[in-house]
């Protein structure tokens, strides 16, 4: 077995004209993995960051999240309780144990609940923290863990996510840089999700269909 193992890797060597020895490239990668240089980034990702803001906007609502900016935290469940009775939705939704989200005031909207916890799938509507946003492609980055449970990202039909415009950057090497300030170089949370919009899916007769294998609403608050 170690032969002709041997021999295959060396006819895809042979094929990928590979000239260095296995020292060599190692040391390659190595270095590569322990500098983390940074890929290409699009001119309309290098934006100031309030023109970042204002495209992160602009992108996110052509992938038909809506969006809206309130100027703290305290106007949060404000804008909350108004998302869900534009959708007629019951006042009720479901929220992590996030530490901003938890200083936010719910409790001044007295005909909102406010259930905690993770997502049994059996709710309308949830409220995440997001980590970040990409401007350039109008992504939300979410990391999962208690403060912000995966399953309120994707078991309720509606998924309301909330973002300081100071988090928000012009691209994704600059999210990766803000995980591995928080985290340390080689470490991550058991789930990261980029988000683009609420689910969607064109697999029938390339019909596009909304909530097929999510929220089939996004709303984004941006908290200046």
């Amino acid at each position: 077995m170690d032969d002709a193992r041997s021999t295959i890797m060396q006819k895809i060597r042979t094929a990928m004209r590979v000239s260095a020895g296995d020292a060599e490239r190692n040391a390659t990668v190595d270095a590569r993995l322990s500098q983390a240089p940074k890929g290409i980034v699009p001119m309309r990702g290098q934006l100031p960051q309030p023109g970042q803001v204002d495209l992160f906007e602009e992108m996110a609502t052509r992938f038909n999240a809506t969006v809206s900016r309130v100027a703290g935290y305290g106007q949060v469940p404000a804008e909350v309780l108004a998302y869900l009775r534009g959708h007629n939705l019951p006042a009720a939704i479901r929220v992590g144990a996030d530490a901003r989200l938890g200083q936010a005031g719910w409790e001044r909207e007295r005909t909102l609940e406010v259930l905690h916890g993770f997502s049994d799938g059996n709710d309308l509507a949830g409220v995440s923290h997001a980590l970040s946003g990409i401007a350039e492609t109008g992504t939300l980055a979410l990391e999962s863990g208690p403060d912000n449970p995966t399953t309120i990202n994707f078991l309720p039909e509606h998924h309301i996510v909330v973002v300081r415009a100071g988090d928000i950057r012009g691209d994704m090497e600059a999210v990766w840089e803000m995980l591995r300030g928080k985290h340390g170089k080689g470490q991550m949370p058991r789930a990261f999700n980029l988000i683009t919009g609420p689910s969607r899916s064109g697999d029938i007769e390339q019909t596009i269909l909304l909530g097929a294998h999510g929220p089939r609403a996004l709303h984004i608050i941006i908290v200046e």
